[in-house]
């Protein structure tokens, strides 16, 4: 019997657990293309996305706290969540499951 589609959300909080979770999207992704995934950014690890743009970038959901607190500026092909830990919570409530990176 086939389940539903499964859903992730990677979380990465700085520059190295970015790249591990850009690596484990797309490998998901390759593995399971009915899924849907997510990599949640947040504190050092959106300057490092805005420097350092990747294929995965239309996973990314980019904490708008961290712009505002930080003074960053990201492009507007990044799509932005008002809060990573709010963002995360809300995926998790509707049953998508969590990967820290």
């Amino acid at each position: 019997m086939q389940g539903k589609p499964l859903k992730l959300i990677i979380h990465a909080a700085d520059a190295p657990s970015l790249a591990r979770a850009r690596s484990n999207a797309a490998n998901f992704m390759a593995a399971a293309p009915d899924a849907q995934v997510e990599i949640v950014i947040n504190a050092d690890a959106v300057a490092a996305a805005i420097d350092s743009p990747h294929a995965t970038d239309t996973y990314l959901r980019v904490c708008a706290n961290t712009l505002a607190n930080k003074q960053i500026s990201a492009p507007e092909t990044l799509t932005r969540v008002p809060a990573a830990v709010v963002h995360v919570a809300e995926r998790q409530r509707d049953g998508w499951a969590y990967m820290r990176a």
